[in-house]
Order: structure tokens, then C-alpha cells, then sequence
């Protein structure tokens, strides 16, 4: 079982590099996050092989952590992509060991453009970091591989560096979860944040309605022909008093109530649950599932009066909102 040992100690290597990058958050650090705030423009990263899916990785989640930024290879900036950047950007170069020639090759066009250069480097000696406003030190005691050449740990202290810089970055500018939110609206974090119960609830002739007074023949009807399971139910001034759900049915039945000879108002259940339409969806599930039931009634504002909609279990889970 050599192998099993072997990814252990890959786990081990891997997990100290990370935990001895903490003491390179020091002002160094600061400089560079205090720079890429300054600037009006993006974050423009770039990097190769290992190095450059780590700086794809990290531009991806600068940008949705509210640092705009793209990542561009350094190939093709050579061969025209450089006409991207302005001087409201900032460079973001990644590589292990600092002496990347595709990079190094475009760094003359940048000091003439004056467009500020950082790096993440595992060669804090090298010549891509000594050509940096700012160089921070990603440097390993070992891979994690046998022979010591497969980027490994490398390649984990740099995510972890490019990490840590996203997050400080995501807390100097009060970054929250609805912000990250509004940046991934077709994800389900987004429609958990953002989606009201007004986007997604029923309403005008859906709305199940009927006077208190009505014999319980109409309320079935009713409910069958809104088919949401339950009928809310209104005083002589609109206002919702109460509602009856096809399990109040059920139950009358078990019972051997007589329900067809009845009123409304004898089988109804006093206050209902309610929700107001600006209340997140999410909010309405969690009500649903805590009280056990599957609709809402809602209102526009705290006084009620009659709904101006209904929002059903169903709709929510429909949409992809779970808890």
C-alpha cells in the first residue's frame, strides 16, 4: 500500500506550504493590496503552463468577488492582445520560477506605458520579481512529487497566495453575499439571495378567494379550480380571516364531519400564514417548512387586508431554490 503513503505525504507537503505562507502576509501584502485597490481599471493576469490555470483561476475569482479582472495569456499579448490593457489596469503576473520568457519579453512595453506590475512568485530573486512594483513570495521547500519537478506545492501556494489576496481584497471593499450574488444570478447562491416572493408568487384570478360565508360546495370548487390546495378566506371588507386547505378537508372527513352541509366560516382555520411580497423566496420555503405547510398569502405591506397574491411551495422548488 506504498502508494496510500505516498498521497499522504503529498497531503502532508502541501498542507505545511500553505500553513507556511501565513507568515508572508506582512506588509508586502498590504502594498499590494492597497495598489490593486488604487487603480480604476482591471486586474489583467497573466501566466504560463501550471502557473497560467492558477492565474485563470484566480482572475476568475477576483471577478466575481468584486475585482474586476481577465486573464491573458502571455503568447498572444506578445502577438497584439497588449492593446487590451490601459493604463488604468494592472498587471498580475504569476510563475514559479520568475523567469517565464513570455513574460519577460513583455515587460519593456509595460514600464513604457506605466501600468503597475505585481507577481506571485516562487523565485523572489528572479528577474520577473525584481521587475515588480510589488513581488510576493511564494517559494516552496520541496514538490510534492518524487522527483521534485511536477509544479505541486508550487502550484498550491500560489492558488493559496492568489486566494488570500481575492479575499483581502473582497473585505477592504465591504464586499457581501448579495454583491457576490448579483454576479452569479443563474447560480443557485444568486437566486437564494436575490429572488422575492413578488417574482415568483400567483396573482389576479390564480389568487384562491372566497368569502367566509359560502357553503363549503363553492370552496372545493374553488380550490379545485385554482388548484394550489387552498382557499383563503375574507370578512365582508376583503380582509383575509382565515383559509381552508385540502388537508382541513382531509381531516374534516376522517372525522365524520357532514363537510358539504357546512359553512366555510365552521371549517376555516383562523389566521393563515402570510408573507409580504418583498420578503426573499427563500424566506417563504423556510416559513413553509417550519409551520408544515406548502402555500403563503401575501401582502404588500405589514397591515393586511385582501392578498395580492399567493406563492406555493412548488414555484419555489420549481425555480431551482432549495434549502
Amino acid at each position: 500500500m506504498q502508494h496510500l503513503e505516498k498521497a499522504k505525504e503529498v497531503i502532508r507537503i502541501e498542507s505545511q506550504v500553505i500553513a507556511d505562507l501565513e507568515n508572508r502576509i506582512d506588509q508586502n501584502f498590504h502594498k499590494a493590496v492597497e495598489i490593486i485597490l488604487s487603480i480604476s481599471g482591471k486586474v489583467i493576469v497573466m501566466g504560463m503552463g501550471k502557473s497560467g490555470l492558477v492565474g485563470r483561476k484566480l482572475s476568475a475569482t477576483l471577478s466575481s468577488t468584486g475585482t474586476p479582472s481577465f486573464f491573458m495569456h502571455p503568447g498572444e499579448a506578445a502577438h497584439g492582445d497588449l492593446g487590451g490593457l490601459s493604463e488604468r489596469d494592472l498587471l498580475l503576473l504569476v510563475s514559479n520560477s520568475g523567469e517565464t520568457g513570455e513574460l519577460i519579453q513583455i515587460l519593456p512595453n509595460l514600464k513604457r506605458r506605466n501600468i503597475p506590475i505585481l507577481g506571485i512568485f516562487g523565485n523572489i530573486n528572479s528577474t520577473l520579481a525584481n521587475s515588480c512594483d510589488v513581488a510576493l513570495d511564494t517559494s516552496v521547500k520541496k514538490e510534492a512529487c518524487p522527483m521534485g519537478i511536477v509544479p505541486t506545492a508550487s502550484s498550491i501556494a500560489a492558488s493559496a497566495m492568489g486566494d488570500a489576496l481575492a479575499i483581502s481584497l473582497l473585505d477592504k471593499r465591504g464586499f457581501e453575499e448579495k454583491d457576490f450574488a448579483e454576479f452569479h444570478p443563474g447560480g443557485s447562491l444568486g437566486k437564494r439571495l436575490l429572488t422575492t416572493v413578488e417574482d415568483l408568487m400567483n396573482t389576479g384570478n390564480t389568487i384562491p378567494l372566497i368569502s367566509r360565508d359560502k357553503a363549503m360546495k363553492e370552496v372545493i370548487v374553488t380550490m379545485t379550480q385554482k388548484s394550489l390546495g387552498i382557499v383563503g378566506l375574507l370578512d365582508s371588507d376583503n380582509n383575509l380571516v382565515g383559509a381552508i386547505s385540502d388537508g382541513d378537508l382531509r381531516r374534516s372527513l376522517e372525522s365524520g364531519t357532514n363537510v358539504l352541509e357546512k359553512k366555510a366560516s365552521e371549517l376555516m382555520t383562523k389566521t393563515p400564514k402570510w408573507i409580504t411580497k418583498d420578503r426573499l423566496a427563500i424566506d417563504a420555503l423556510q416559513t413553509m417548512e417550519k409551520f408544515a405547510i406548502t402555500s403563503l398569502f401575501v401582502f404588500c405591506k405589514e397591515n393586511k387586508g385582501i392578498p395580492i397574491g399567493i406563492i406555493h411551495i412548488h414555484d419555489i422548488l420549481k425555480y431551482g431554490i432549495g434549502t
